[in-house]
């Protein structure tokens, strides 16, 4: 039996949690709705979270706040996001106005939420270039042409080939400052179309593939349509020429198909030449 001490004991405790449950569900409830919008906008468009975070902060959101913001946005219903949401917009910063496009569905290339942040653009590449609050200078996709370059509204012609995402984003942000104050540029990689592996040998789609960022070896191989019957299955390998340097790394197909030895089932880097001897 429970002594009265225990009661009491097990009462404060209850008091406790429920106060604690109570002053995070007011401080959830008062998350400005404008944040709401803002991180369902770039998750909807795949932006990372670290990215997020960072761009939300530059509008002046707290970091607290964001980090809510985003842990609210997983798994969330949309229309939970007026539930107590405020009006409350960040100090010096506008309300957005418009709902930023989301990217057209493709999972045959990578999408923006997969490529690395050092990852280069490059000719043929889809983007989406996203400036909050300024619908008539966002551009919700645009293939980057042969001479490298894309067309925004205000500053015309862009080169972002070999540049970065976030390089990109500087360059554009630098030519809309003499008509914009604080423009807030996102670039996102919708599509990665310049980059290419390839498949030779007895695959049953010899040719290239679009490079997917994360792509595997036996990934490649069920892309290309399996191989034939003439395959030497523990004779195929990569060839990768790296800084320089030509590299030969084997691969054997019914290790890794019985879970053997998979670190030679390894992520394919753009250029990669998957050879499937007969």
């Amino acid at each position: 039996m429970r002594t009265g001490l225990q009661y009491r004991v097990a009462a404060v405790v209850f008091a406790v949690g429920s106060l604690m449950t109570s002053q995070f569900m007011r401080a959830d409830d008062k998350l400005p709705k404008e944040l709401l919008q803002y991180v369902q906008d770039a998750k909807r468009r795949g932006v990372m979270e670290s990215r997020i975070r960072e761009q939300a902060q530059k509008l002046g959101w707290a970091a607290a706040m964001v980090d809510n913001a985003l842990a609210r946005q997983t798994g969330a219903n949309p229309a939970d996001e007026d539930n107590g949401a405020t009006a409350t917009s960040p100090a010096g910063t506008r309300k957005p106005t418009r709902q930023i496009p989301s990217p057209s569905a493709s999972h045959s290339t990578a999408s923006s939420g997969q490529v690395p942040d050092d990852y280069q653009i490059g000719a043929g590449d889809n983007l989406q270039v996203s400036v909050w609050k300024e619908p008539d200078v966002s551009v919700p996709s645009v293939v980057v042409r042969s001479d490298g370059k894309i067309t925004v509204p205000l500053i015309k012609e862009v080169e972002v080939a070999g540049l970065t995402p976030r390089q990109a984003e500087k360059l554009i942000t630098d030519g809309l400052s003499k008509f914009i104050t604080d423009a807030n540029v996102t670039v996102v990689v919708a599509a990665v179309n310049s980059k290419k592996v390839y498949l030779i040998g007895a695959v049953r789609k010899e040719g290239t593939l679009p490079y997917i960022y994360g792509m595997t070896v036996m990934q490649s191989l069920s892309e290309a349509g399996g191989l034939t019957e003439y395959a030497k299955r523990k004779k195929i390998y990569v060839l990768r020429t790296e800084n320089g340097r030509d590299y030969r790394l084997e691969f054997n197909y019914d290790e890794v198909v019985r879970g053997e030895r998979m670190e030679q089932n390894i992520v394919l880097l753009p250029a990669d030449t998957v050879v499937v001897p007969h």
